[in-house]
């Protein structure tokens, strides 16, 4: 059995971190494990309280995964310390893993910034030249850019420009609101467009974690990455379309839609 790695925050609530990441890494055919960078108190409503672990902890979680069940991929999420981020780092170099999946996630929906400008820096610095693809939503991939996207052709120039500033694929997310839900995938000079149907459901919590999840066990299982990327969106569009409808909030998708 192919194996994969998230490597982020636990949300306690069930819709997003680590706790969706191994959902949707079983629902797409591969033992999922994980590295925990934080612990949250939150749920549907929002966020309560974080709690870092620190960085020599979670290089044992690491080690301990990496000299035992090698995972075929690993996803990166929600790192918010950048001695997190350089602990991280030191380990993929030290392990080399085949593929790397990196969820930048810098901005909450609500237009929150979610990570200190020093921690964005390291992010940039070190993790971002070992990763195989990136998968930034617009207003994240603005604040690489350091510019407003405004249009299809915006992403096209940003998704190029960021995967040329560091080595590697990049999935430039357009469901906020740009060209509907299509998504773009930069790739070794090549562009491709993914279609995505936008579909009438308010319970998003946890979309992000879960498309970065189901690309990372998709490169795990041989796919390549646009391969990777059309399975992942299949699969979220599923979850999405379950219509799940829990909490009082922004709710969690149906992870195990297929399964009766």
């Amino acid at each position: 059995m192919k194996t994969a790695l998230t490597i982020a925050g636990s949300d306690c609530s069930g819709g997003a971190g680590i706790q969706a990441d191994l959902k949707t890494m079983l629902a797409n055919g591969v033992y999922g494990m994980s590295a925990i960078t934080a612990l949250t108190a939150q749920n549907t409503t929002g966020v309560a309280a974080i709690m870092n672990v620190t960085p020599e902890f979670l290089g044992q979680q690491l080690d301990c995964i990496f000299t035992d069940i090698f995972p075929d991929a690993v996803k990166i999420g929600m790192v918010s310390d950048k001695d997190l981020i350089r602990m991280i780092a030191q380990k993929l170099r030290q392990y080399q893993p085949k593929h790397v999946v990196v969820d930048p996630v810098m901005v909450a929906t609500s237009g929150a910034r979610l990570i200190a400008d020093d921690a964005v820096e390291v992010l940039q610095q070190e993790l971002f030249p070992l990763a195989t693809v990136l998968t930034p939503n617009i207003p994240e991939a603005e604040v690489l850019l350091g510019e407003n996207i405004a249009s299809k052709e915006g992403m096209e120039k940003a998704a190029e420009e960021i995967g040329r500033q560091y080595g590697c694929g990049v999935l430039c997310k357009g469901g906020h609101s740009i060209n509907d839900a299509n998504d773009l995938l930069y790739q070794d000079g090549k562009v491709t467009w993914f279609a995505g149907k936008r579909i009438n459901n308010p319970n998003t919590h946890g979309t992000g974690c879960t498309l970065s999840s189901a690309i990372a066990a998709n490169l795990a299982k041989g796919c390549e990455l646009a391969e990777a990327v059309r399975l992942a969106k299949e699969y979220i569009s599923g979850a999405l379309a379950a219509m799940l409808d829990l909490g009082k909030g922004s709710g969690p998708m149906n992870h195990g839609y297929m399964l009766k």
